[in-house]
């Protein structure tokens, strides 16, 4: 695993300023660095190395040098394509994936990417033409930031590289705060830095002659096969995935694994016999401790087990540190679980397997059953649904209320995805005057439209996929084990996997079974039928109870009243938020710990400026 990073043009100062932007990203990379240099473009790469470890540094070029490669990932079938470029001729002078990518593109341009099994954020500068080819891999495994500063494209696999371009001046984006308070993160492209943005999963782009253009040439559609059984999409599934997990495993250094309680990773380890499994949790009773499930299957499948317990002084000690590696706030709490167990596997292996991708391809988030729970309720007259809607909606919580309200909705408003914050109106009540505020549901209207024929479960799966698997949990699967200069490979989101995935049927993915059925079938082939069946937690943290603790309570209380939080937030309402969550009044935590992130983020990049970014880093203060 790599980052990559540049800047087109001519700058005073050009190697100074690309070293700077290389080094911000050192963690990607610590074992190598690599430049490419000319009037016209400047080329940074940091390197983790995994394959061809004594040949494998990049920039790499073609035959003639004509064109230079910086690449950011791993290509899964890169043997293969190796051997038919060597039959058409081409000739290798590494044993690298990196070379494949960029002799294929020689070969075949832009259609290379159709080729290709991976994840990947790479660059191909060609000097025939004096253009820029950059890529990101189909489901945004990898990232890949970009701005036009001036006469300057300015690019990088961290938004912290573009920073460090001296032209680009460092501008909060209001816009994007708007959905970060529904989404619980910034809604691709739009990222928190004006002008900077987050090129799309399945897109490239190129520029040339001071224009930019980009195109998708990937999109994850699903085309169910109605016909299928129970047993044969099992069966396809567990070929398929075998196949995937074989290729992910690929690698000239040792290969681990993170393993909680739930199916996905329980799945994935039981290809590891013999090797080494990584979990984390908090001491606050099994709800948020999937360690003793994960010892226990270790046990049964003949794999290795290592866990830690992270206390409550290191989970809140290290929130600074895990905001300023996401480059953008994110208040999924568990990004910060992933960095420790990240850290964990560091300590043992360069490359771990994860399960991400399992719950959006194949049906696993619990709200989707919302769709058969409501089915016959939504029977009712539209009429009748929505004034037993407005009845209810001023009246205080109670069983039941949630059903109607949300029955009342189709599906297009009533799921924006899986971390549903704040409305337009709570927005409005908490923000200060003059803030624009949007329904949520209007950031999410064209995913739906794009596929207005599907069910309502493989809507919402395909929303999922294009935006909160992109902004949440990809995001923080790439960067907290990025800070780790650690390896995720994600082998659910496998081009052949998809390919599966996309024709089970719905009532084989969502039924009132379980959800992911299909898959657990599979999975149960592999692993005893408790991990296949049981039901999914996420990666439980315990924030509801820590805000309740007068020690973090007063710490967030502080940050409510602080000059940041009264620049954006009516803090008045902000602790009315709290205390009703201190005082067990309304469970408020995941909408207070979004705005506490959010407050700790603007503090650093900022409130304090970038100076004190480094020496925060430097002096362990962040």
């Amino acid at each position: 695993m790599c980052g990559i990073c540049g800047f087109t043009g001519r700058i005073n100062d050009g190697n100074k300023i690309i070293k700077n932007m290389t080094e911000i990203i050192t963690h990607r990379g610590p074992d190598s660095e690599g430049y490419y240099c000319n009037e016209n473009i400047s080329m940074g790469f940091r390197r983790l190395s995994i394959i061809d470890l004594d040949g494998g540094t990049q920039p790499i070029y073609n035959k003639d040098k004509s064109m230079v490669l910086t690449f950011n990932g791993e290509i899964y079938n890169y043997k293969e394509l190796r051997e038919e470029l060597i039959s058409m001729g081409y000739e290798f002078y590494t044993q690298t994936d990196s070379e494949v990518i960029l002799q294929g593109y020689e070969a075949w341009g832009e259609k290379v990417l159709d080729r290709l099994r991976g994840m990947f954020g790479f660059a191909i500068y060609d000097l025939n033409d004096d253009s820029l080819f950059i890529a990101r891999d189909f489901f945004g495994i990898k990232p890949v930031h970009y701005a036009l500063v001036g006469d300057h494209f300015v690019y990088g696999s961290e938004i912290k590289s573009i920073l460090e371009f001296p032209l680009y001046k460092k501008k909060f984006n209001a816009k994007a705060l708007d959905t970060y308070l529904s989404f619980q993160y910034v809604l691709p492209p739009e990222t928190f830095f004006e002008g900077v943005y987050c090129l799309l999963p399945g897109h490239f782009l190129r520029y040339k002659d001071g224009k930019l253009t980009t195109q998708r040439y990937f999109e994850p559609t699903f085309a169910p096969d109605e016909a299928l059984t129970e047993d044969e999409a099992a069966d396809k599934i567990e070929k398929v995935f075998e196949e995937s997990v074989g290729a992910h495993k690929i690698s000239d250094v040792e290969v681990g694994c993170f393993l909680s309680s739930g199916v996905d990773s329980s799945y994935v380890s039981s290809y590891f016999a013999g090797q080494k499994t990584f979990t984390v949790g908090f001491d606050f009773g099994e709800k948020y401790n999937e360690i003793d499930w994960a010892k226990e299957l270790s046990e049964k499948i003949g794999v290795e087990h290592y866990s830690k317990i992270i206390s409550s002084e290191e989970f809140w000690g290290s929130i600074k540190k895990v905001q300023y590696y996401m480059d953008q706030p994110l208040a999924d709490p568990s990004c910060i679980a992933l960095y420790f167990v990240a850290k964990l596997a560091s300590e043992y292996v360069k490359v771990v397997l994860s399960g991400e991708g399992a719950d959006e391809l194949f049906g696993g988030y619990t709200i989707y059953n919302e769709v058969n729970s409501l089915r016959a309720y939504r029977k009712l007259p539209q009429g009748l649904r929505k004034v037993l809607a407005d009845i209810v909606r001023p009246m205080p919580k109670f069983k039941g209320r949630s059903f109607i309200l949300r029955g009342a909705n189709s599906v297009e408003k009533r799921f924006i995805g899986n971390a549903f914050m704040f409305d337009k109106a709570e927005k409005q009540m908490i923000l200060k005057e003059g803030s624009t505020s949007f329904e949520p549901y209007q950031y999410t209207k064209s995913f739906y439209d794009r596929v207005s024929d599907y069910d309502d479960i493989t809507k919402m799966q395909y929303l999922d996929i294009n935006t909160w698997m992109v902004g949440d949990i990809l995001l923080k699967a790439d960067r907290m084990s990025m800070a780790n200069s650690l390896e995720l490979r994600v082998p659910f989101l496998d081009k052949e996997v998809f390919s599966v995935a996309r024709t089970i049927p719905s009532r084989l993915r969502v039924n009132r079974k379980n959800t992911k059925y299909a898959m657990r079938k599979a999975a149960h082939r592999h692993i005893p039928q408790e991990w296949a069946k049981k039901k999914k937690l996420g990666f439980p943290v315990p924030t509801r109870v820590w805000l309740k603790d007068e020690k973090y309570y007063t710490i967030v209380k502080d940050a409510f009243n602080s000059e940041t939080a009264r620049k954006f937030f009516k803090s008045d309402k902000l602790i009315e938020y709290l205390d009703n969550h201190y005082n067990g009044k309304e469970d408020n935590s995941r909408k207070i710990w979004t705005v506490y992130i959010f407050i700790v983020w603007y503090d650093i990049y900022f409130g304090n400026g970038k100076k004190t970014i480094q020496e925060g880093i430097n002096n362990g203060s962040i």
